[in-house]
């Protein structure tokens, strides 16, 4: 039976560098993938948040969000307006009732979050905020509940300062990783040249590694959190 699919990343580039191969994989199925963005993605990079100085970078950023969604096959992309790498500035209750809106609405069974020691403050805020709002309460359509890495702040943690990635779910997106790539040039401007780990060869490398663990050319890896059979 087709599914109902919440990705959920903090800005936008990140769902296809954490599980763009596996997005595109559920579209194949027929699943109904729905992407939430909910920074902005720009405005850390001036020293006090002012939109109007960025705004064809935000532009430029939601175009190429959905166009990368587009490309992987989803449902729907939804940007919210939310300050970029001061998602700790907000009440955690603000960010989670944000979350648990999209839940009700979009009535997912997977949900996919980053990983909780990304290095990134936004990638653990919202980590926190998704695993809170998809507590298994009665009535929860939430039944598997997965973090993704994302390269250049997944592994950028050094060990005992977080909890390590250790993935235990792999998915095999051998024929979906030209597709990702594909989305990932859409991200052009957010992408590095190699040998950063944000680089779209470092990805590939990425990418047939996990597959190397598992046995297959390509693959992506999650940490399962949560599992209702």
């Amino acid at each position: 039976m087709p599914q109902r699919i919440l990705i959920v990343a903090a800005h936008p580039d990140d769902e296809v560098l954490g599980c763009g191969g596996t997005i595109a994989r559920h579209a194949d199925a027929g699943d109904q993938v729905q992407v939430l963005i909910v920074a902005e993605g720009a405005t850390s990079r001036q020293g006090k948040r002012d939109r109007d100085v960025v705004a064809g970078d935000l532009s430029a950023l939601a175009k190429a969000a959905q166009t990368a969604g587009a490309i992987l096959g989803v449902a729907g992309v939804e940007l919210l307006d939310l300050p970029d790498n001061r998602l700790d500035s907000l009440d955690r209750l603000d960010l989670i009732k944000q979350i648990e809106e999209r839940i009700t609405r979009h009535q997912p069974q997977v949900v996919y979050v980053h990983h909780a020691g990304d290095v990134n403050i936004d990638h653990k805020r919202l980590h926190e905020a998704v695993v809170t709002a998809c507590r298994p309460t009665p009535g929860q359509p939430v039944r598997r509940l997965l973090s993704y890495e994302v390269a250049s702040s997944t592994e950028w943690q050094p060990p005992g300062s977080a909890p390590a990635f250790q993935p235990n779910w792999f998915v095999d997106i051998a024929d979906q990783w030209p597709r990702k790539r594909q989305a990932l040039e859409a991200y052009a401007a957010e992408m590095r040249p190699w040998p950063h780990a944000r680089s779209i060869a470092a990805l590939e490398h990425l990418a047939r590694w996990r597959g190397a663990q598992v046995g297959v050319e390509a693959a992506e890896a999650f940490c399962l959190l949560r599992q209702l059979a």
